[in-house]
């Protein structure tokens, strides 16, 4: 009996611990993703796109703060893959990890819904989330690199910017998108599948146009996005998000298109705006456009059940739900005497 006893308490720690080790994995393998976009400005290198952090922020929404450790697991073994870890990878790892917590415990103060049907959850997502809770990353980041040395004072703004906004934009593209695959699928009928079909055709040709043209052309995503928010919600908006900004970045590192001829600190600041114009752009619209249908359908469900209701009236019919109508009682009247 008491071996049962401590196999059923040990099941939950096991389970925590594999759910943790398959988020390392997942964050692991976000960062080295992230990595292969990676720009270096007066011999500093940054992402403008830190999907780890997208992936830290879902997975503690959907699992729960016990998957922290492999948070700070997934942290370490990328940080690892790039130098030697020191003392200093100590804080690197904590801020990594206590970055995304943060956010957490602000978006469930707010209300935070996963499902993201209303405004208010797209902006605590953006505020919250994403530019609040993610200074600590890179405030705690930046600061270690000027406190040992490796990092002049008078760059610290600069590098600090473009942290922050590369750990901001993991919140907004990915998290969204990985909260909406683990959402419950809807039905898709055949006409939007078509639709969605001609969608992504569209932008596999416009995109790659907008961003590789040399006459900087990047306004042209922006009524993909629009379409793809307002007729696909958060699933097609993020998406069509996700990938303009990883286009654009990969293009960016390469100097060519829209980047040609810039400076390194012309070509961070132009892709910085971009991603997070396009993320903001599709994240908030979808959100709008969710909200409205949500209400929408509750309105309509409202006007169904006050006209079932009518009918039953008009039937004289008691509506389904309604209390019985109180009948005469029997009694005898007061006094014990009954009317002739």
């Amino acid at each position: 009996m008491a071996g049962v006893w401590d196999i059923r308490r040990l099941r939950p720690l096991t389970e925590t611990a594999l759910t943790s080790l398959a988020v390392a994995v997942c964050y692991y393998a976000a960062g080295r993703l992230g990595l292969m976009g990676r720009l270096v400005v007066d011999g500093v290198v940054f992402t403008p796109i830190w999907p780890p952090t997208g992936v830290a922020v879902a997975a503690l929404l959907l699992l729960g703060a016990r998957v922290w450790p492999g948070i700070a697991l997934g942290s370490f073994l990328v940080i690892a893959s790039l130098t030697t870890p020191g003392p200093t990878t100590v804080v690197t790892v904590a801020s990594n990890t206590v970055a995304p917590l943060c956010a957490i415990l602000l978006l469930r103060r707010a209300g935070f819904r996963r499902d993201m049907a209303r405004l208010r959850d797209g902006l605590s997502l953006v505020f919250l989330g994403g530019f609040g809770a993610m200074l600590i990353s890179a405030t705690a980041g930046v600061g270690l690199q000027v406190a040992k040395g490796s990092l002049d004072r008078s760059e610290f703004w600069p590098v600090w910017l473009a942290w922050w906004v590369g750990d901001t934009m993991g919140v907004l593209l990915v998290a969204p998108l990985l909260l909406v695959l683990a959402g419950p699928a809807g039905r898709f009928r055949v006409r939007r599948w078509k639709e969605a079909a001609f969608l992504g055709l569209t932008t596999l040709v416009l995109m790659p146009m907008a961003v590789l043209s040399p006459m900087s052309m990047l306004f042209l995503v922006f009524p993909l996005l629009i379409w793809a928010a307002l007729r696909f919600q958060l699933a097609g908006g993020v998406l069509c998000a996700l990938f303009a900004s990883v286009l654009t970045t990969f293009e960016a590192t390469a100097g060519r298109g829209a980047f040609l001829h810039l400076s390194d600190v012309e070509i961070m600041v132009k892709l910085q705006a971009f991603n997070g114009s396009a993320a903001l752009t599709a994240l908030l619209l979808a959100s709008v456009i969710t909200e409205q249908r949500a209400t929408r359908r509750s309105v309509r469900r409202a006007c169904e059940e006050l006209a079932e209701v009518l009918e039953h009236l008009a039937a004289g019919e008691p509506a389904a739900g309604s209390p019985p109508e109180p009948t005469e009682s029997r009694a005898d009247p007061p006094g014990g005497h009954r009317d002739p």
